[in-house]
């Protein structure tokens, strides 16, 4: 038996790198959270709670460690808060009608930001009880 000859793809020209393209692509990213606000009445109420932890750090003189705690965990809320809409559009757009697996990721999605939002709410908890108290 005689060994196929495998060929091998002809290399992509590798793009070269353009500030133009990399200003448009911030551009989408501002696309994506200005309709992500317009769209998503939770953006909202994650905007509102952000501003009041800020707001009490400010107040409380948080540490800087405390800062970087609060700002991981607030990051973490939002970050899920947007990849949880994303994941819902496509779902939306690959299954326009009830599908129950579809369900079940939304469902997952969203327990993703829950459990963000948990881990922010503890996080908080931990570090302003003993300021306020």
């Amino acid at each position: 038996m005689s060994n196929p000859v495998i060929k091998q793809p002809k290399a992509a020209k590798r793009p070269r790198f353009s500030i133009r393209a990399r200003l448009k692509s911030f551009r989408y990213a501002w696309d994506g959270m200005r309709e992500f606000f317009a769209w998503q009445h939770n953006a909202i109420i994650h905007a509102v709670a952000t501003l009041v932890v800020i707001v009490l750090g400010i107040l409380t003189k948080l540490h800087s460690m405390e800062w970087i705690f609060i700002s991981i965990v607030t990051g973490l809320v939002w970050m899920a808060e947007l990849f949880n809409t994303a994941i819902e559009k496509l779902c939306d757009l690959v299954s326009p009608g009830f599908n129950p697996k579809v369900k079940f990721i939304k469902d997952v999605a969203a327990a993703a930001v829950l459990v963000s939002a948990i881990i922010a709410a503890i996080t908080g908890l931990i570090i302003f009880i003993p300021k306020l108290l």
